[in-house]
């Protein structure tokens, strides 16, 4: 170019444009040096937009944290409950010689009369025993009324120890452990009743149960016939 066209204004227009391309490019020089230089050491800055929650949203829980919170709970040793101290069975009176026997300590049998036959003027005879298991002597009633002897012949009542009795009926006995006490019976083979009749019929032929009762025990049945 000739040297006399860059004096005057078309002169100062040239080396205006030159200084500007030169600044253009220092700057664009600087912006990749400060990107390159703050890209490897320092945190990337997310837009606005990505970095502020919307408005009404719920912000996510932290996985971490609430694995660890999830761990804790986990693992934490649960409050103890309180085991109710076991109450102390009551201890049982040691029993005292002399006091009336309890039915757990006494063993009734019964003998005789198991499928025998009783021809003509035979009577049946019968043997009951009541032994005493428990720890010391003690006392029961074997009266006509609480151990109650009784001869049945199907559902008909035919004889009884508890009918017609005089006085008081009741009979206290000591039983020692271990001793039986032995009562024998023999039957005249007629019937009896509560009405206590003077000549009571005699029995028919036939055959007969007998059993012997005492408050809540019982004896095997002893069955008989009459000829």
């Amino acid at each position: 170019m000739d040297p006399d066209t860059m004096r005057g204004d078309g002169g100062d227009i040239y080396w205006r444009r030159r200084m500007s391309v030169l600044v253009a490019v220092l700057v664009v020089v600087a912006v990749v040096a400060w990107a390159c230089s703050s890209g490897g050491s320092g945190p990337q800055r997310t837009s606005g937009a990505q970095s502020s929650p919307s408005v009404g949203a719920t912000p996510s829980a932290d996985p971490l944290l609430a694995g660890l919170r999830t761990l804790a709970m986990g693992t934490a040793s649960p409050s103890p409950t309180p085991t109710p101290s076991p109450k102390a069975a009551p201890q049982e009176r040691p029993r005292r010689p002399g006091e009336p026997c309890a039915e757990d300590d006494l063993v009734l049998s019964l003998q005789g009369g198991r499928e025998q036959i009783y021809a003509g003027d035979s009577r049946p005879s019968f043997l009951v025993t009541l032994v005493n298991t428990g720890p010391v002597m003690c006392t029961a009633d074997v009266g006509p009324r609480a151990m109650e002897i009784r001869i049945t012949s199907g559902a008909d009542r035919i004889w009884s120890t508890a009918d017609c009795v005089s006085g008081e009926g009741s009979e206290v006995k000591e039983l020692q452990r271990g001793v039986p006490y032995v009562r024998s019976l023999e039957w005249d083979r007629r019937r009896s009743s509560s009405d206590c009749r003077s000549t009571p019929p005699a029995a028919l032929p036939g055959t007969y149960v007998t059993t012997v009762r005492m408050g809540k025990l019982r004896t095997d049945k002893g069955i008989f016939h009459l000829r």
